[in-house]
């Protein structure tokens, strides 16, 4: 990273250039859970972690795409257009919002995120629940913020006789700290695999050495278990645009193109904050994000702590009492080894499952699902 001392902290207002300064030094030796890293209360973004799956389907009609679509090659390529097309809201909105990537708020055990779109694809539900208090991010520090994600997506097509695909997550480092004007980098590489019999495998570079543009990928779709034979290839910058070949290389047919930038986004319809249950992020961090809004650092620390306490307290008195906290939504998946074995091992090469840092591996429960109403969690709050 270039540049002069004199430049250390330029995008931080002075006022809070001591708190900046104290954070950079309390991190320069860090590496653990990045739910336990404490940021100044001026970097803190307005929304929490749980929100962060909306990103996933800003676009509806690219989301359900692949359920219509009556060739399983083609299907999985629109999985991994519609993948691609997740990049830019998931991991650079707050830059473009802000001028700067913003910390979220650390969701609690319970967090719910509830909301649904509604286009010409029809109504698209979103259900997003904190399952546990680990919230499945390890990081390291050295002038970046290296972040590896443990965990994975499933995307299930009922259409299809539950045709499955397994998506692993990009590793992120954050650049920028020095300046004071974080902003996110994707880099290494991730695998869609597919009960269909197709990989997809994504390779990111904070600089195409190509190109020479940053946040540039590569991506190849090919039969499982033979990755020269390509059948689509993509390139482009995650945040920008990218172009969709037959074939590998940049001489195929360009059969499909989409622009992150000109891309209308569908807009998330949420119950009002009176009509919310107190475990949903809105409400359960309303003071908090009311606080930030306005500037307010004092209160914003005041009433962070306030829940986080609360929920210290909460996770004390259950392991007292010997019983495990209730999720609404989700429940544990029994079995998972052998889709895992099917899926992972034969398209995404060196990764591993990990259950031991997520408490398990969980799954949407469409039986709790039917009957989860508010409120969710009857006679008690976050507080």
């Amino acid at each position: 990273m270039s540049g002069s001392s004199k430049d250390e902290g330029a995008g931080v207002s002075p006022q809070n250039k001591g708190s900046w300064s104290s954070f950079l030094k309390s991190i320069a030796s860090f590496n653990g859970d990045l739910s336990s890293m404490t940021a100044p209360p001026f970097i803190l973004g307005t929304l929490s972690l749980t929100e962060f799956s909306a990103y996933w389907t800003q676009h509806p009609a690219v989301f359900v795409a692949p359920a219509a679509e009556k060739d399983p090659a083609k299907r999985a390529l629109l999985v991994l257009k519609w993948f691609l097309s997740t990049l830019k809201p998931s991991y650079s909105t707050r830059n473009d919002k802000y001028g700067s990537e913003k910390k979220p708020l650390n969701p609690f055990l319970g967090e719910l995120f509830l909301g649904k779109w509604e286009d010409e694809a029809g109504t698209t539900e979103l259900v997003s629940e904190q399952l546990e208090g680990y919230n499945g991010q390890k990081a390291s520090f050295s002038r970046t913020i290296h972040i590896k994600q443990i965990g994975h997506a499933l995307l299930t097509l009922s259409a299809h006789n539950d045709e499955t695909y397994l998506i692993t997550l990009p590793n992120i480092h954050i650049e920028g700290l020095i300046y004071g004007k974080p902003f996110v980098e994707l880099n290494g590489c991730t695998y869609i695999s597919s009960s269909s019999g197709f990989t997809s495998k994504i390779d990111y570079s904070g600089k195409g050495w190509v190109s020479g543009k940053k946040n540039s990928f590569t991506a190849t779709m090919y039969p499982t278990g033979k990755e020269k034979d390509v059948l689509y290839s993509v390139e482009g910058q995650w945040p920008e645009a990218f172009t969709i070949r037959e074939g590998g290389g940049k001489h195929g047919t360009v059969i499909d193109t989409f622009n992150a930038r000109t891309q209308p986004i569908t807009p998330l319809i949420v119950p009002a904050l009176e009509q919310q249950d107190p475990w949903e992020a809105n409400k359960a961090w309303e003071k908090v994000i009311t606080a930030i809004t306005k500037g307010d650092m004092d209160t914003t620390n005041a009433e962070k702590s306030k829940l986080e306490n609360a929920q210290r307290e909460l996770r004390r008195k259950e392991q007292a009492e010997g019983r495990e906290w209730q999720r609404r939504f989700f429940s544990r998946s029994q079995g998972a080894e052998d889709w895992w074995e099917k899926l992972a091992r034969a398209g995404c090469a060196g990764e591993r499952i990990e259950a031991e840092k997520t408490g398990g591996i969980w799954r949407f429960d469409k039986e709790k699902a039917a009957s989860a109403r508010r409120p969710f969690h009857e006679g008690a709050t976050p507080f």
